[in-house]
């Protein structure tokens, strides 16, 4: 490696945007975090790992996010969990960036990292009938639960990502430095375009 870096990986659920992720970490030969971050972060902040994965990528605005206020209420210092959590996001996030190079799927990486030197924002889709296939064989649901399961968790995303991001926008061209339609050249293809985009960048030699 040439300079340290981070690659942080937005994706559309069913796009393969975990596996691009990892694979391209393998590749590369540094670290790699996508639920794994949900364990630092809780051992970081003292926090419960199940309060952690609770709040996990939550949309703020959502009944679901109302519910769990009422079962997390605000604590002494009157600061909503969930702000919380994400700060605690936050610290751990760039705690891991300053440790060197690394992979990190989701959860408003390139928001957070925004300011840090070596940042590549990547975004990961893929057309609707591409994820369904892949969620269908993946996960064993009919083609209607799968895409179900696509729009609804997309959507989630979307509202976590735009709610903490503020002057970005989950999927739109202008937040990331590439959006790659991982259903034209597969899952290997995308990570191989990743490596080279990398290396031209001068973070691979």
């Amino acid at each position: 490696m040439s300079k340290k870096f981070v690659v942080a990986v937005s994706r559309q659920y069913g796009s393969g945007g975990h596996e691009v992720g990892r694979k391209l970490a393998e590749k590369l030969g540094v670290k790699f975090y996508d639920k794994e971050l949900l364990s630092k972060i809780a051992q970081d902040s003292g926090m419960s790992k199940n309060l952690i994965e609770f709040y996990d990528e939550m949309p703020s605005k959502s009944l679901l996010f109302s519910l769990a206020m009422d079962a997390y209420p605000m604590s002494f210092t009157e600061v909503p969990i969930n702000q919380k959590v994400f700060q605690a996001q936050v610290e751990t996030i760039k705690k891991i960036a300053s440790e060197g190079s690394c992979v990190i799927i989701g959860r408003c990486a390139d928001s957070i990292l925004a300011d840090e030197e070596g940042l590549v924002s990547v975004f990961i889709h893929a057309d609707m009938d591409s994820k369904i296939a892949r969620v269908m064989d993946r996960d064993g649901l009919s083609e209607d639960k799968a895409r179900d399961r696509i729009i609804k968790t997309d959507k989630k995303r979307a509202s976590f990502y735009n709610f903490y991001s503020l002057d970005k926008r989950w999927g739109d061209v202008n937040s990331h430095d590439l959006t790659i339609d991982s259903a034209v050249l597969g899952i290997d293809g995308t990570v191989e375009l990743l490596y080279s985009y990398l290396k031209l960048r001068g973070y691979v030699e």
